[in-house]
């Protein structure tokens, strides 16, 4: 059996601020079902205060080489994570994205904005197989208008949640730690 990554810390050198916001992000991660390793990295990256790379990520979380890619992939795509470059290092070093307001446009773009988009085409898809003759048909219709309300409730929600978490309602600068 593996040790947690708590348990771990010391011989990885993870400073216990380092393991308890760690801790911290891969709790919230969960709450919106984004994989630990994705959360592990992030957590590194925001306790850390220079660049890191790949090696070092994956060396000081303790995973594969292959999910510190998949993971700093996945964040570069939702821009949580950017790539910093060290002059005469080859290497490419990454930082965490501290500013709430890309976090959360990069969350709502790359995780939330592809489900409305292509709900229309589901509940399209779902009214086709409701039989009309069944003796369930009348329910099935109630619950499809129902989860249509939803699908437009959130096609025009998104807009305006877009908007709170643009620039102009999270002005402050990546300098103190705001927005």
């Amino acid at each position: 059996m593996s040790k947690s990554l708590s348990e771990q810390g010391p011989a990885l050198g993870l400073s216990p601020f380092q393991l308890e916001t760690i801790a911290l992000f891969v709790r919230a991660a969960a709450v919106f079902s984004l994989p630990r390793s994705v959360a592990q990295i992030y957590g590194l990256l925001f306790t850390t205060p220079e660049p890191l790379n790949l090696d070092d990520i994956s060396g000081r979380l303790a995973i594969s080489r292959g999910s510190a890619f998949e993971g700093l992939r996945w964040l570069q795509d939702l821009g949580a994570v950017e790539r910093v470059f060290l002059p005469g290092v080859r290497k490419e070093h990454f930082q965490a994205e501290l500013q709430l307001r890309k976090l959360a446009t990069g969350f709502l773009r790359n995780q939330i904005q592809p489900h409305v988009e292509n709900g229309a085409d589901h509940l399209q898809r779902l009214k086709q197989t409701i039989e009309p003759s069944s003796k369930d048909a009348s329910f099935q219709r109630e619950r499809l208008r129902q989860i249509t309300g939803w699908h437009k409730f959130f096609s025009r929600a998104l807009p305006v949640i877009r908007a709170l978490a643009s620039k102009q309602y999270f002005p402050l600068s990546r300098r103190n730690g705001g927005g």
